[in-house]
């Protein structure tokens, strides 16, 4: 059995219309998603692009999620989830992070954020 592989898509930045409020919804934030797709390798080399989960197309997923406002970070990041899954079904594991890096909240400095995992 071949070895687990881990395709990392570090600090993605966005400019998106997530979050609960109007003014969110409106005037949007800058968005941080860091991502990690494990999969199980088929091949004992892998020479071919087609052999591997590929990280243009992992980002393109992400991608498409964060130009569809939506409410809550957890439903962008499970969304984001099912669609890498579908994509690639030798996919054992996602991990995704995403952080609002504006939030609006009065006096507040730093970020929020929520990370997400699944298991197939």
């Amino acid at each position: 059995m071949n070895g687990l592989i881990t395709i990392e898509l570090p600090q993605l930045h966005f400019y998106s219309y997530h979050g609960l409020f109007e003014e969110e919804k409106k005037i949007g934030n800058d968005f941080e998603v860091s991502l990690k797709v494990s999969y199980q390798s088929e091949k004992e080399i892998i020479n071919e692009i087609s052999d591997t989960v590929n990280y243009a197309t992992l980002y393109d997923l992400v991608k498409e999620a964060m130009k569809i406002p939506t409410e809550l970070l957890e439903t962008v990041a499970m969304t984001i989830t099912e669609k890498i899954h579908q994509t690639f079904s030798v996919v054992k594991k996602v991990e995704i992070s995403i952080l609002k890096l504006h939030p609006p909240i009065p006096q507040f400095v730093g970020a929020v954020g929520i990370s997400y995992t699944k298991d197939f």
